[in-house]
């Protein structure tokens, strides 16, 4: 999926207010920059960070820049908008680019399917049972090659697994998809340590039948592109 608007770069300031960072481009102007990511994003907020910004002329938002990457500077660059993994995969789903979930000929994004909860696909076809998709971004990485999720406890991700237990034992299809935003991972696990809660809701799921598919990306400051089904630590 490429960006609407060539990225620029910046370097970060501070994060704040978690939807808020200053950032200073390279013509020395200090801008403000919506941060599209409700997590910690522990080892992504660093003051000094090389970031890449998508500027917009949108009259409708208030922040004219979205940050978009952070660039490591040794090869390697991490996605922090948390938006980005539901737009681009409905777009690979409808296409039937994912194997693992090919075959649908309904993908419907956003349908109330339990208490107070919206899953992020679902998938229909005459035939075949539903398929209810949850997918989750992973930006945190703390062992090299290794994505971790979640980055800070998620008392909505914890139901969320839970919502798919219940969606599984009514025999239907259930599926937690995490999408790797990193190009120096290879492989995803569950930040127990961070949130055992989540860790616990996790591994009932598994239990009631809930489905595990993880992806990686390759990024460029040009585009985001799905690549390889990875694997997923226990």
């Amino acid at each position: 999926m490429k960006f609407q608007t060539p990225l620029i770069p910046a370097r970060l300031l501070r994060r704040y207010k978690r939807f808020l960072a200053d950032m200073v481009l390279e013509d020395g102007r200090e801008v403000t920059a919506h941060c599209a990511n409700p997590g910690s994003m522990m080892g992504l907020k660093d003051p000094g960070l090389r970031c890449w910004l998508e500027p917009n002329d949108d009259p409708k938002k208030k922040l004219k820049y979205g940050w978009r990457l952070v660039d490591h500077e040794n090869g390697h660059l991490t996605g922090v908008d948390t938006s980005l993994p539901n737009r681009m995969l409905r777009a690979e789903l409808m296409a039937g680019r994912v194997p693992e979930l090919s075959g649908y000929d309904l993908v419907r994004p956003e349908v109330p399917y339990a208490a107070k909860s919206r899953v992020d696909f679902l998938m229909q076809s005459p035939g075949r049972r539903d398929a209810y998709v949850e997918v989750k971004s992973v930006t945190l990485s703390r062992q090299a090659g290794l994505g971790e999720f979640p980055d800070s406890v998620t008392a909505r991700g914890a139901k969320h697994m839970g919502d798919l237990a219940e969606m599984a034992r009514q025999g239907h299809r259930a599926v937690v998809f995490f999408l790797i935003q990193r190009t120096d991972c290879d492989r995803v696990s569950i930040a127990a340590d961070i949130d055992p809660a989540y860790a616990a809701a996790f591994d009932a799921a598994m239990q009631a039948g809930v489905e595990v598919i993880a992806y990686d990306c390759a990024i460029t400051p040009e585009a985001v592109t799905l690549r390889h089904c990875v694997p997923v630590d226990p």
